[in-house]
């Protein structure tokens, strides 16, 4: 039978999620952890690979196992094996053509940054600290120019895999809240280091260094040289995957209450 999971974990205690032979991951620390409970080696897959210090919120895989256990022991079960930085949120059999990655439907992910004089403490690995004062006004003004279908070449990591660079964003949004500013995107897919990148694009205009159409100069340009900096993986979190109904898991990979059409509300 096919099992899916909703996990939440700290990226800062992580070398990334892919398993690796010599460093500790996400992806590794599951799978021991739920090879406990199964009596007997699995292997996940998850909705997406997030890098080393990504968070998230609700991660979603899934795994092949004959083994008969409920819901419940499931999640109590793997968590009882698990560090304190890792634990599964819900638990659910499924058919078994569903595919964590292949089956997503879209992705949202935040971006948190601390926006004030004195670096953070308690919060120092769970956002990204600028001191300096960002227009949360002028980043969002810049952040619609990337809404829509777009070749999104300039804001992928040079050493991106993708077969494709078309991407959709379906909504693009920044908020101020107080010292905070949340940059929330939700798209059909991401390219690698994709939101870090136009993060660190709209920080830029934030600080006033570049113009409010800078976003759209750069994905025009279609070469990642001439975009900016690759912001801290630190305050990046993936929150949720949705998937079609028919695999009757949005019922449990809840969107926020707010509803989907306003996920900044998701992370606060």
């Amino acid at each position: 039978m096919r099992i899916v999971l909703g996990i939440e974990y700290d990226g800062s205690q992580f070398c990334g999620w892919q398993r690796q032979t010599d460093t500790k991951t996400v992806q590794q620390t599951l799978e021991q952890a739920i090879s406990e409970v199964a009596d007997r080696s699995v292997c996940i897959h998850a909705a997406g690979r997030t890098d080393t210090g990504v968070h998230a919120t609700e991660q979603v895989i899934h795994f092949d196992c004959s083994a008969l256990r409920d819901s419940r022991a499931w999640v109590m079960g793997v968590n009882t094996h698990l560090p304190d930085s890792v634990s599964v949120l819900w638990a659910k059999i499924v058919h078994e053509d569903f595919h964590a990655r292949y089956a997503a439907v879209s992705r949202y992910y935040r971006y948190v940054i601390l926006n004030r004089s004195v670096r953070p403490a308690i919060l120092n690995r769970q956002v990204t600290w600028m001191y300096y004062a960002l227009d949360s006004v002028r980043m969002q003004q810049a952040a619609s120019f990337l809404e829509g279908t777009h070749d999104f070449s300039s804001y992928r990591a040079t050493a991106c895999q993708a077969r494709s660079p078309v991407r959709t964003v379906h909504q693009l949004t920044v908020q101020r809240q107080g010292e905070f500013v949340f940059i929330d995107i939700l798209a059909d897919g991401f390219l690698h280091h994709m939101v870090r990148n136009i993060a660190g694009v709209l920080i830029a205009i934030g600080k006033g260094e570049q113009d409010i159409d800078w976003t759209r100069t750069i994905l025009e340009s279609r070469d990642r040289a001439s975009g900016g900096i690759t912001a801290p993986a630190s305050g990046l979190y993936l929150v949720k995957v949705q998937y079609d109904d028919r695999y009757g898991l949005n019922s449990a990979v809840k969107w926020p209450a707010i509803g989907i059409d306003s996920p900044r509300h998701a992370v606060e």
